[in-house]
């Protein structure tokens, strides 16, 4: 067996998967009004402040992924200011699974999971959410490239899924009081 490198925890994924991440591999994103709030940098530190909480404070050597996105989430919830976030709604985000979709998506691929997932969106929208969580990022791009590793076609394919996402939120949305976090 192949031992685990000291930076890393390893993260379940929805799917059961388990993936060795670093705090520099992960990945997040905040979209609507939460992003003109929140600083990138200031979230990104705060998921690697969350992450060696999980690490070194509580000695985990295995963190589902759902569970440190909330802790995130309470995180970054505790820096913001009610008035001007939506983070700060007390109503449950709504979680969306990213492996849920690509597997609805079958074997078409990218051109089906960009237009279910213009449809989620849709979905939650018309449901009045303010906060949407959209998790298991990594491994929905890995199953959409056919990679079992991660590689330049994934990042690539990350970015062009963020980026749909913030037209999609524009386009369909065209609020600001609405946030998404995508991880």
């Amino acid at each position: 067996m192949i031992a685990l490198a000291q930076e890393c925890l390893l993260f379940q994924l929805s799917s059961g998967e388990l993936v060795p991440l670093s705090a520099d591999m992960i990945s997040v994103e905040m979209l609507g009004s939460a992003a003109q709030s929140l600083d990138s940098e200031f979230v990104t530190h705060a998921a690697k402040a969350v992450f060696y909480y999980f690490k070194h404070d509580l000695a985990r050597h295995v963190v589902r992924g759902e569970e440190f996105s909330c802790a995130l989430e309470k995180v970054l919830r505790g820096f913001t200011n009610p008035a001007t976030t939506t983070l700060a709604d007390p109503s449950a985000p709504y979680l969306v699974d990213l492996c849920r979709l690509v597997r609805e998506a079958g074997d078409g691929g990218e051109l089906l999971f960009f237009p279910r997932l213009r449809e989620e969106l849709r979905c939650q929208l018309g449901q009045s959410r303010r906060l949407l969580r959209f998790h298991g990022l990594r491994s929905c791009v890995k199953r959409l490239a056919g990679a079992q590793y991660w590689c330049p076609r994934c990042r690539t394919l990350e970015e062009q899924i963020i980026a749909f996402l913030r037209g999609c939120l524009g386009a369909e949305g065209g609020s600001t009081d609405v946030a998404m976090l995508v991880h």
